[in-house]
């Protein structure tokens, strides 16, 4: 059965079938709603309903509360229709005209900047390149016909190579797999570019980078990109880990220093062998420390759920950010479908 979908304001429409969700069937008519990790997790695909009725699906309960359900709010990455809807929500336009793409490449070189972390470059096919917005993610898609994200780690303008920044993750069968078997010169296929986590150049607000761990990735595409464009906004980079060796590309992070881009590193659990003179505790934490006031600001977090759930919780509540100049994505370690 076909349900009819209306997006407020710009009273775009499409039709979905009942086992669908809001946002896949959205995609698949060529509307980019926000969206990270497609699992129910980091909430970025939250919208209001302003008619109709949903099954919200499976999701975490901190995601979407009761409380927000009663006020007509859904996760559109699970929410699946129970009758014709009209939905509030923000669309992503500047995506739009970027192809999905499924494509081969080769294994081209694989890199451990840190004893858990793999680097990988994958070469396309001669004469194919990726076109992608910085701060999007591809799919790999293995044999048993799962997928798992990563985001691409390299800017659009340097895409002869597409970069991935892989943790080894205790029980990832797919993980495990690229740190023990993966050889240069295998070939993978994957999915992409996905994802609307970039950067809205048509702000001129200046921005707060927060990344925990590999979510560094998404944001050293994005970085580099503003860089390329000469992007004059200012730019504030705060990355978290554990200990020292997590901040695997530190000296790259460093090096951003140069051309304007202020970097804060924040370790929770440093290592008496890491001699660790620099800030400590949780990397959201140093950032409410730093702002007092985010009000005119917009903030990219990328990393762990609980740290994008905090960061948007703290940053808009404590700090009066925007809801809508909060830009995440929570790596799940899990296929975001």
């Amino acid at each position: 059965m076909a349900f009819n979908v209306t997006i407020k304001p710009s009273n775009h429409g499409f039709q979905m079938e009942a086992d669908e969700t809001i946002l896949e069937a959205g995609l698949k008519h060529g509307f980019t709603l926000p969206y990270s990790c497609r699992d129910g997790v980091c909430g970025t695909c939250k919208g209001k309903l302003l008619q109709g009725t949903v099954n919200y699906g499976k999701h975490q309960k901190s995601t979407l509360t009761e409380a927000e359900k009663a006020a007509g709010m859904a996760l559109f990455c699970r929410a699946q229709p129970l009758s014709d809807l009209v939905i509030e929500c923000r669309e992503v336009n500047v995506s739009k005209d970027i192809p999905v793409r499924t494509l081969p490449c080769r294994v081209h070189k694989l890199e451990k900047p840190a004893q858990d972390v793999m680097v990988l470059y994958l070469k396309l096919p001669a004469n194919e390149r990726l076109q992608f917005l910085a701060g999007q993610y591809i799919d790999i898609l293995t044999k048993d016909g799962k997928a798992r994200s990563f985001s691409l780690a390299n800017a659009p303008h340097d895409d002869e190579l597409l970069q991935l920044h892989v943790r080894n993750i205790l029980g990832g069968a797919f993980t495990q797999h690229i740190f023990t078997q993966l050889k240069e010169r295998d070939i993978l296929r994957f999915k992409g570019p996905l994802g609307t986590f970039f950067l809205r150049e048509d702000s001129g607000k200046p921005i707060v980078f927060v990344a925990s761990g590999t979510g560094f990735a998404p944001v050293k595409s994005i970085i580099e990109h503003a860089l390329h464009i000469g992007l004059k906004r200012p730019m504030h980079f705060y990355w978290g880990g554990r200990k020292l060796a997590d901040l695997y590309m530190r000296d790259k992070a460093m090096e951003w220093e140069a051309h304007g881009v202020r970097f804060t590193p924040v370790l929770s659990e440093a290592l008496p062998a890491d001699n660790w003179q620099g800030r400590t505790g949780f990397v959201h934490q140093a950032v409410l420390d730093d702002y007092s006031d985010l009000s005119g600001y917009q903030v990219y977090t990328c990393g762990a759920p609980v740290v994008v759930e905090v960061a948007h919780r703290d940053f808009t509540t404590l700090r009066g950010l925007p809801n809508d100049e909060f830009f995440s994505d929570a790596f799940t370690f899990a296929p975001k479908a």
